[in-house]
């Protein structure tokens, strides 16, 4: 079980990934030591790891939200191929264990699905196929999901990314091959000191930092924090799939970013035009928030639940299989 020292330090990570010990110890009021020591516990159990990636779109990438609805008796083997494809960034499968819910990455300018997608149709295992463009996300990629109770104050928070210097102007520097061992360690890592990963990739501890800087400086690398909900006690994971009024939509989905309940909010093509994922404690919990939260967004003219059964792939990276993937 977590006290409020961890929840403190995952909120002080999800604020400042890369933050060092001392001054998440400062921020949330124990030693360096005790903030070392309780990360790393939190790490080793699987409840939660830090990761550096890299924003697909300035690798000219668009990404896919993909329902494939399939034969119950062919559902497994049909996830685990999707798996193994480096294009899929993300997949689960919902309750009742014959729908896959996936994020798939293309070039954009294909002017059209993935080729994936394509082969999905002719599968005998496949039953259906809902494909959705993502149009834009709210609140940044990584993860927005607050709902296990950090309370850090704002003075706190400022200590914590204090010096971080602002998104520089300009086009974001676009990684390179060169870049392949510094982006597949931190994809592993993302708090690898500066001396370790000059031994992974060979470099000087000079040439890693002007490295990160430049790309974390561009907006070409950002971190997230993984979080395992299930681990923390959240047990009931759901998308919600919302139909919402052209007008109502930007201010909905900014709306339901802020919720702490709230991991994920998009924009998508098709009926339903917003997704959002949830995580609560269990069903009573997902009840409270449609009913006491959502219900007040204004502009929702319909939703839909599917509540995820089983997590196949987390990955959000274009690192996938051990080779760094640029668009064609």
């Amino acid at each position: 079980m977590l006290d409020h020292i961890d929840v403190n330090i995952l909120h002080a990570l999800q604020r400042a990934p890369r933050a060092a010990f001392k001054s998440i110890g400062e921020a949330v009021g124990v030693s360096e030591q005790t903030a070392a020591r309780r990360f790393h516990a939190l790490r080793r159990s699987g409840a939660m790891n830090v990761v550096g990636l890299v924003d697909p779109a300035i690798t000219g990438q668009v990404q896919w939200v993909a329902r494939v609805r399939c034969r119950p008796d062919r559902v497994l083997p049909l996830a685990q191929s999707l798996v193994r494809q480096p294009e899929v960034a993300y997949a689960h499968l919902s309750t009742g264990g014959t729908e896959i819910v996936c994020a798939i990455r293309s070039p954009l300018d294909s002017g059209r699905s993935p080729f994936l997608l394509d082969r999905m149709h002719s599968s005998t295992a496949v039953l259906d196929v809902q494909v959705d463009m993502m149009l834009h996300t709210f609140g940044g990629l990584g993860t927005n999901w607050t709902g296990h109770g950090g309370e850090l104050g704002e003075e706190q928070i400022r200590g914590l990314t204090a010096g971080r210097r602002p998104r520089a102007a300009g086009a974001p520097a676009l990684p390179d091959e060169d870049d392949a061992p510094l982006l597949e360690a931190l994809a592993g890592d993302g708090r690898l000191s500066h001396t370790r990963l000059a031994q992974l990739t060979g470099w000087s501890k000079a040439r890693v930092a002007r490295r990160l800087e430049v790309l974390e400086e561009s907006g070409a690398l950002f971190y997230d924090v993984e979080l395992i909900p299930e681990r923390l006690g959240f047990h009931v994971t759901a998308t919600l799939w919302l139909s919402v009024a052209p007008e109502f939509l930007h201010h909905a989905g900014a709306d339901i970013a802020t919720h702490p309940q709230v991991a994920f909010t998009g924009a998508i093509t098709g009926d339903n035009n917003l997704m959002a994922v949830v995580i609560c404690r269990d069903t009573e919990d997902l009840y409270r928030y449609l009913t006491h939260h959502l219900a007040k967004i204004p502009g929702i003219s319909r939703h839909s639940v599917s509540l995820r059964s089983r997590s196949l792939k987390r990955s959000a990276s274009l690192i996938s299989h051990g080779r760094f993937v640029l668009a064609d």
